[in-house]
């Protein structure tokens, strides 16, 4: 159920404002999310998608700061491929953003989990987020420069006792497969060493396939809170990441199968099913390249190998989120992160693997 509106004045008064009119209280759903939302239809027929950013003081400023800059950036520079819901207005004072809402449309997360997501909407991602990262900053000093704060390299160290008090059973143990893996973490601080010196560009910098709407043949990038100049690499791993964490949660499903009736589950099965669900699902990933190197001709020599190692971090980093709400690591958690920790530990190797070639 969406938070009482009357318990949030500020949005029916800022829906005002704008001359929306006010949230018809019936019609308004609240979509899951890190922060608080209402969805639905207002007294002047709008359908409108309300988002109040929280969280601490500071990050919540800068989340939406950086998500007004892109909107003012994407207004400025031409980007015609990459379409995301048209921002209405935003009252920063109380944290609110207000768009236009995305009826009648998919999210590439439940696309992901039915199957319908096609190489050709794969295509046309890579491209929307190819021209981002082509397009040199029309005025640089408006965006964001920081660099972005995953992987917490200090949380392999040792965790803030805020974070320590409120973590779960399975968090705990989460970060104690990583704090005691010292291969990975000097193979995350190398990883760190060359985004700092990789060539920099527009940057979504957390994106994933539930950010993305679909309606019919158009696609909507969403969630522009972490935009900023940064390595592109991270965007194209994290795509990669999760078709890759997709395929290892598929193993012990019967998806994309003929027959899945009394297996037991040996070390040679598992083997055997992680490399066909790859190669079912990787596809996605070559044809999301291709359609990036289509109108991002020239990328430094190191991005593919980068974007594999920012891939095994998407896995690690979904590893940890997972376990927020367990009391234990699974076996297929932990099979997710092992295959994240190969592509951190060793990208040369797999990058070929994904598909992050020539493309002819």
């Amino acid at each position: 159920m969406p938070i009482d509106l009357d318990a949030v004045p500020e949005i029916d008064k800022l829906l005002s404002e704008l001359s929306l009119g006010t949230f018809v209280r019936e019609s308004v759903t609240s979509p899951i999310g890190r922060n608080s939302a209402w969805a639905g239809a207002t007294t002047t027929g709008r359908q409108v998608f309300v988002k109040r950013l929280t969280g601490g003081g500071g990050d919540t400023t800068a989340r939406m700061d950086r998500t007004l800059a892109f909107e003012a950036y994407a207004r400025t520079a031409h980007l015609p491929e990459v379409r995301s819901p048209a921002l209405l207005g935003s009252d920063p004072e109380h944290q609110l953003v207000v768009f236009e809402r995305v009826t009648d449309a998919q999210t590439g997360g439940e696309l992901m989990v039915e199957e319908t997501f096609t190489e050709e909407q794969s295509h046309q991602v890579g491209r929307a987020i190819g021209q981002l990262h082509r397009t040199p900053p029309v005025d640089a000093s408006g965006l964001d420069s920081t660099p972005p704060p995953f992987p917490p390299l200090g949380f392999l160290r040792g965790l803030p006792m805020s974070t320590y008090v409120q973590a779960s059973a399975g968090e705990l143990e989460a970060w104690r497969l990583l704090q005691g893996d010292q291969v990975l973490i000097d193979a995350l601080r190398r990883l760190g060493e060359l985004e700092r010196t990789a060539p920099r560009g527009p940057s979504h910098c957390d994106f994933r396939v539930d950010q993305l709407l679909v309606r019919k043949d158009t696609l909507f990038i969403t969630d522009w809170e972490e935009f900023r100049l940064a390595d592109p690499a991270r965007d194209v791993g994290a795509f990669a990441g999760e078709w890759i964490f997709r395929s290892v949660l598929d193993l012990v499903t019967d998806r994309g199968d003929e027959v899945f009736t009394d297996l037991e589950f040996t070390h040679e099965l598992i083997m055997q099913r992680g490399v066909e669900k790859m190669k079912r699902l990787l596809p996605l990933v070559r044809q999301f390249w291709c359609g990036y190197r289509e109108v991002r001709e020239e990328v430094d020599e190191g991005m593919a190998v980068r974007a594999t190692a920012f891939a095994g971090w998407h896995l690690l980093d979904r590893l940890i989120a997972g376990a927020v709400s367990s009391t234990r690591l699974s076996g297929i958690q932990r099979a997710a992160a092992g295959v994240g920790r190969a592509a951190v530990v060793t990208p040369e190797k797999f990058s070929l693997t994904l598909g992050f070639g020539d493309v002819k």
